[in-house]
């Protein structure tokens, strides 16, 4: 706790850090709190529009000097776009990290929106919504989570439609831009070796300066929509599924049993699915379940790709584990088991200044402080084989159950009948 530091500036900007002696590198990264769910529907994929936009050149850069400016100091600058959060981060030996913060800071307060690069942006996410549509394991996720979240922002793609990204123009970008990147929806996060003062100096240089914007609204709560749907594509050598059940916000206090019920069930290879579909039966290659959570929402989704006359089968026996978890507490050992494949995995994830730098900036952003490692550990320690059955039993159920299925599947038929668990 004692290297976790915060500040926050008047115009309201946060700044986080977390010093690691032991390193020799620095990972700062410039984080909105907001991300796709803010857009309105005719705005659809412009928070990712933006995020291309702005290493197309600055008040004081070009693109090509951008890019010439990070390499001359051996660092490696990234953005990302998601539902909740935009990024901008870049990570650099610590006798260079005044240079790479200038060129940080110069990407999300200068960008020049220039209409031939909107132009040419524009084509460039029309192939990458494309390429996402020529891969049917992504292609599956999202049909899923449109459906799933339907009627909200939450369902909407984060790269939007070809429709919406051939829509904008400067103006559109300019004014979500000078709504979005305002300090008050800024939080600035470091990992790595440096002092606190030495990060805060740099900010108050760069963005002390500069107004507040107006308060953003977080918009309505998603209602989830179970649902049932098989789209044919006959041009797929498998069948790819997705069936999901609600789960848990992210920053709910019963989220650990539910971190625990998604390890059991397919967070790794000793998991259930991935023993019992692929290991024993030989019927998928890639099956998993995995946790999307969001501030006021979440959802428990499982995937497998399999051949299109085993569907049926492979639905039938995630749902035969469904119903396992519900009827009786899981043993001691796989418990215990997926305890430690979960502190495990989340050590190990936090070993460079990069996913430290991105665990505290999350950690604000949904739970409005620093959680230490050993108070997770605690927190995954004290989880119970009831919890879990409870988390089964509260979610698990047939009538909340969503399935989608995309693949080379002419005539197959799925009701709720076939859903029960």
């Amino acid at each position: 706790m004692a290297n976790v530091r915060k500040d926050v500036l008047p115009n309201g900007l946060t700044i986080l850090t977390e010093s690691m002696s032991s390193v020799r590198s620095v990972s700062v990264g410039i984080w909105l709190r907001t991300g796709a769910r803010q857009e309105r529907i005719e705005d659809n994929g412009i928070s990712h529009f933006i995020e291309h936009m702005l290493f197309k050149g600055t008040k004081n850069r070009s693109a090509e000097e951008i890019a010439r400016a990070a390499d001359s100091i051996g660092g490696h600058l990234d953005a990302f776009t998601g539902k909740e959060t935009t990024n901008y981060s870049i990570k650099v030996l610590d006798e260079h990290l005044p240079r790479a913060f200038s060129i940080l800071a110069d990407l999300v307060k200068n960008p020049l929106f220039e209409p031939a690069h909107i132009t040419n942006e524009s084509r460039v996410i029309q192939e990458e919504i494309k390429m996402v549509e020529d891969t049917p394991d992504d292609l599956v996720h999202e049909i899923f989570t449109q459906t799933y979240w339907r009627g909200h922002a939450l369902g909407r793609p984060i790269l939007g439609t070809r429709r919406s990204v051939r829509s904008f123009d400067r103006q559109r970008l300019l004014r979500y831009f000078r709504r979005h990147y305002a300090p008050n929806n800024l939080l600035i996060a470091a990992a790595g070796h440096f002092r606190h003062s030495q990060i805060v100096d740099l900010v108050r240089q760069e963005f002390g300066d500069l107004p507040a914007g107006p308060a953003l609204r977080s918009g309505p709560v998603p209602t989830p929509h179970p649902h049932l749907q098989v789209r044919h594509k006959k041009d797929l050598e498998q069948v790819h599924l997705c069936v999901g059940a609600p789960s848990y916000p992210q920053p709910h206090k019963n989220r650990f049993p539910a971190y625990i019920l998604n390890s059991v069930l397919g967070g790794g290879m000793s998991s259930r699915l991935f023993q019992n579909i692929r290991e024993k039966r030989g019927l998928a290659y890639a099956v998993f379940s995995s946790l999307s959570s969001f501030h006021d929402a979440g959802c428990l989704s499982v995937y497998a790709g399999t051949a299109g006359d085993k569907a049926r089968q492979v639905i039938e026996l995630v749902l035969a584990e469904f119903c396992e978890l519900k009827a009786k507490p899981i043993g001691h050992e796989e418990l215990q088991r997926a305890k430690d494949y979960l502190k495990g995995s989340l050590l190990l994830s936090l070993e460079s200044s990069p996913s430290r730098m991105g665990n505290v900036a999350r950690q604000e952003m949904y739970f409005g402080r620093y959680i230490s490692m050993d108070e997770i550990a605690r927190s995954v320690d004290a989880v119970t084989s009831d919890q879990v059955q409870a988390v089964a039993q509260e979610f698990l159920r047939p009538e909340s159950l969503a399935v989608t299925i995309l693949g080379p599947v002419n005539g197959f038929k799925l009701s709720r009948a076939d859903l029960g668990c």
